[in-house]
């Protein structure tokens, strides 16, 4: 009742329905064709084979509105499953009031690879496949392969198709596995999906969407606009409660920020309420255009005590054969690696990019010791190396398959060495005498490493898993008490979050590049936001400027780096015991 009164406060058609599974609506004039308003036409085309899903042939419909003009690119709305909820009649009558704008729509079928024989055979059915999954494959199909087929095709009267290629003149929907494919592709690529239309979704257990209610609430705030519609007598299955699974969904975006509207009732898993309600939904998602979506304030505290408002990542440098291992000197400035040529570059305080003028060695890792010396992990060499204030070269340690390091306040250096993926990696401490010991081995893939701000215990991220591992720092450097730790979030289409570089900050917060960007944890352990980077996966990172408080981001070819309100917790600095954590 709640719901119907805000619907009715917001001007949106009423619905009327009887107990399930007998369903009753309102029929929307905007679903009932009219003479005195233009139709529109729709064009049906097959794509044969597609690239990402190899082998699956897709039909398509496109609706080309009648008050179409081909000199300007039109707004694109984008379904799943193929034409549903008389959408080409919606269009018709919402675009001649002007309550969307002049949008062509483009109605897909999910994938299907023929048999050979379908007298023998049967056709493979991608749609759980393309639909349920996480990732971007799906997005990336209808970027790169199906919105570039249909601009190749004509109206009957010869007019082109042009598609806006802005995310804000962009909308998509589905019902069931199809809406959580509308809200995949957005959530994969925000800047070029700004709308959800989302009918009985599925964000269940059957392929990891049941992650969206917990992963909404960790990621920094993504402007996307999002209709819900579901019903009490939604299914209830091996896979979850479609009812109760949509409704998280609902609290998690308003946790986030997003703009969202509801539309529930007591209907089953089928079209028809989402059908009865696509114009009212249609009508809410093209409000106000074209004004970009609107964020709330998340109400996530550790992103809040994170993120500046207004501020992003700023490209610092870009192509590089792949950057990585940044490191902050005692003055803030920043160095960092391009590994593949061989060179090093600083960032001045001034924001200044250069290029120091050394024989590089091809290195990873790299970090500053208590006394300004900088030390780097020089994998082509398995050597760790130091250059001191002229940037004279001297081998601290050989044959050591090193990839990252860190230098504590004591002179005590660990170094990571992931030993190849059929063999175990190690933790090396070299003591500043020069001696080299094995304080740990086993470990699959270790990579990443640091210190916490009271330099008592040492973090080591497992590229090829989800954990980053905890280790007590002896007395004498050496290390015990060894323990999975912090459990990381992975993508859909891997087995590991790849977690690579990593720094804390003064209050123990522990930040890790990984496949879905940076994960921050808290000192026990969790996974508390999630920042994504402009290229997707970064590599490595630290806390640089005069005041430690700019990330700075290697990220494949790219150098990105974003203020933020914390500070950075240094290893060359005299060790401090953080605040106890919320437990």
């Amino acid at each position: 009742m709640k719901a119907l009164l805000h619907f009715l406060l917001l001007s949106l058609p009423v619905f009327v329905m009887a107990q399930a599974p007998v369903e009753n609506y309102l029929v929307d004039s905007a679903s009932v064709a009219h003479t005195a308003v233009p139709k529109g036409e729709v064009l049906k085309f097959t794509l044969e084979s597609s690239k990402i899903f190899p082998g699956q042939m897709h039909d398509y419909w496109v609706y080309i509105p009648k008050q179409y003009n081909p000199a300007k690119p039109a707004c694109v709305y984008i379904n799943q499953d193929g034409i549903q909820a008389n959408a080409p009649t919606v269009f018709d009558n919402l675009i001649n009031s002007k309550e969307m704008p002049v949008t062509i729509g483009v109605f897909v079928s999910p994938g299907r690879m023929l048999a050979a024989d379908e007298k023998t055979a049967l056709d493979r059915y991608d749609r759980s496949f393309e639909y349920d999954g996480l990732g971007d494959a799906y997005a990336r199909f209808l970027l790169e392969e199906l919105l570039p087929a249909v601009e190749k095709q004509k109206a009957t009267d010869g007019r082109a198709i042009n598609l806006s290629k802005n995310g804000n003149d962009r909308a998509i929907g589905g019902q069931s596995s199809g809406a959580i494919a509308a809200f995949t592709a957005a959530w994969e690529k925000p800047n070029e999906f700004s709308k959800v239309v989302s009918g009985i979704g599925t964000y269940v257990g059957l392929r990891g969407g049941d992650r969206y209610s917990s992963l909404i609430r960790k990621y920094e705030t993504k402007p996307i606009k999002v209709f819900l519609q579901d019903g009490s007598n939604d299914q209830n299955s091996y896979g979850g409660d479609w009812w109760f699974a949509n409704q998280m969904m609902e609290r998690s975006l308003i946790f986030a920020g997003n703009p969202v509207m509801h539309a529930w009732g007591e209907g089953a898993h089928n079209g028809k309420m989402a059908g009865a309600v696509f114009p009212a939904a249609m009508r809410w998602i093209w409000k106000d255009y074209p004004h970009p979506v609107t964020l709330q304030k998340t109400k996530n505290p550790y992103l809040s005590d994170i993120l500046i408002p207004g501020e992003g990542w700023e490209l610092v440098g870009q192509g590089y054969g792949f950057s990585e291992g940044p490191a902050v000197n005692a003055k803030g400035e920043v160095f960092y690696q391009d590994i593949p040529n061989a060179k090093t570059y600083k960032i001045g305080l001034d924001g200044k990019l250069a290029e120091l003028k050394i024989n590089s060695k091809k290195a990873g890792g790299t970090a500053f010791g208590p006394d300004g010396t900088r030390y780097t992990a020089a994998t082509a060499t398995n050597q760790i190396l130091s250059y001191d204030a002229n940037n004279n070269e001297k081998v601290v340690a050989s044959d050591i398959p090193c990839n990252d390091l860190v230098v504590a306040r004591n002179g005590n250096i660990y170094v990571t060495a992931p030993d190849g993926a059929e063999k175990p990696g190690k933790i090396y401490l070299i003591r500043p005498n020069g001696e080299k010991i094995v304080v740990d081995e086993g470990l699959k893939f270790p990579n990443g490493i640091a210190l916490t701000p009271d330099q008592t215990q040492l973090y080591v991220p497992t590229s090829a898993s989800h954990w980053i591992w905890i280790f007590k720092i002896n007395n004498d450097g050496t290390l015990s008490n060894k323990q999975k730790y912090d459990w990381l979030y992975t993508p859909d289409t891997e087995d590991n979050a790849w977690a690579d570089g990593m720094k804390c900050d003064t209050a123990g917060r522990v930040y890790v590049a990984t496949r879905m960007g940076i994960q921050i944890a808290d000192q026990a352990g969790r996974v508390n936001a999630i920042i994504p980077v402009p290229t997707g996966m970064p590599s490595n990172l630290c806390f640089g400027g005069p005041k430690f408080d700019v990330m700075y981001v290697t990220s494949k070819d790219k150098v990105y780096r974003r203020k933020f309100k914390v500070r950075g917790a240094n290893a060359f600095e005299v060790p401090y015991k953080p605040q106890k954590p919320r437990l």
